[in-house]
């Protein structure tokens, strides 16, 4: 009589599966939640671009900036991951502030508040990588 051998897949072999799709997974997951970190931060950015374009309209019409009241701003982004705000608004300078909330705060510390003033100048500066 011929033995006949086993087949099929043993412990340890499914083990390694195990073990490498999870690998594989949280690879997947961080770079999902970096990614919709970046994302929600273009939320930011467009929103104070917009702002600093309203800025620009109302001063040429009246000669001076308008307050957060008079461009009837929101106080957040359309998806509530930062706070709005106009800061140092005089007849001649304003600086346009987004502030990251809730959890927005997991993204690179340096991108937790954006600012863009009067003249274009754009906080943090582009070596950090927070206005790409």
């Amino acid at each position: 009589m011929t033995r006949r051998r086993m087949r099929g897949i043993t412990l340890i072999e499914l083990m390694t599966v195990v073990a490498i799709v999870a690998i594989l997974g949280t690879i997947a997951v961080t770079s999902y939640r970096s990614y919709m970190l970046r994302t929600n931060r273009t939320e930011a950015k467009t929103e104070l671009l917009r702002i600093r374009a309203a800025q620009e309209k109302y001063f040429l019409q009246n000669n001076k900036y308008a307050t957060a009241a008079e461009l009837q701003i929101p106080s957040q982004t359309p998806g509530k991951f930062y706070d709005l705000s106009l800061e140092n608004v005089t007849d001649t300078t304003f600086t346009a502030v987004a502030r990251a909330t809730g959890g927005q705060l997991k993204d690179v510390a340096a991108c937790h508040e954006l600012r863009i003033d009067h003249t274009g100048q754009r906080e943090p500066d582009e070596a950090s990588g927070c206005w790409r």
